[in-house]
């Protein structure tokens, strides 16, 4: 018996009490993607697959797939901030139209030199104006 301030506890049997969870959804172990499912995710994400249907691909593979869908969004949140290498949102933008070749302009405010306007145009836009 062990004894505190407060409580008390007595053991009976050092044995479990009920039957080991059949049901793994949600372990941190039974959820963890292979290294298959990672790569066939990168792959979904670059053919633009959205990530319910990547969990739905999964257990139509899988039956006893115990994937939730924060991990699924999760991942490919992660390939989006390795793909951006630390940029946030605009100047991702603005790294990806100059890769593309395509013309930028954009106007910060002079007092607090935050974007205000930007406008991004495609090559052959341009020729066409």
């Amino acid at each position: 018996m062990a004894t505190s301030e407060n409580w008390q506890m007595f053991l009976h049997n050092g044995r479990h009490n009920h039957k080991l969870v059949v049901y793994n959804h949600g372990h941190a172990q039974a959820a963890r993607l292979t290294e298959e499912q990672l790569q066939k995710t990168e792959q979904f994400k670059k053919s633009h697959v959205p990530p319910r249907n990547i969990l739905q691909i999964f257990r139509e593979q899988d039956v006893d797939c115990a994937l939730s869908a924060q991990k699924i969004y999760n991942v490919v949140a992660k390939i989006k901030k390795n793909r951006m290498q630390g940029r946030n949102t605009v100047e991702e933008v603005l790294c990806f139209s100059a890769k593309r070749g395509y013309t930028v302009f954009y106007r910060n405010r002079e007092e607090s030199n935050v974007l205000s306007d930007i406008v991004v145009a495609h090559p052959t836009s341009i020729a066409i104006f």
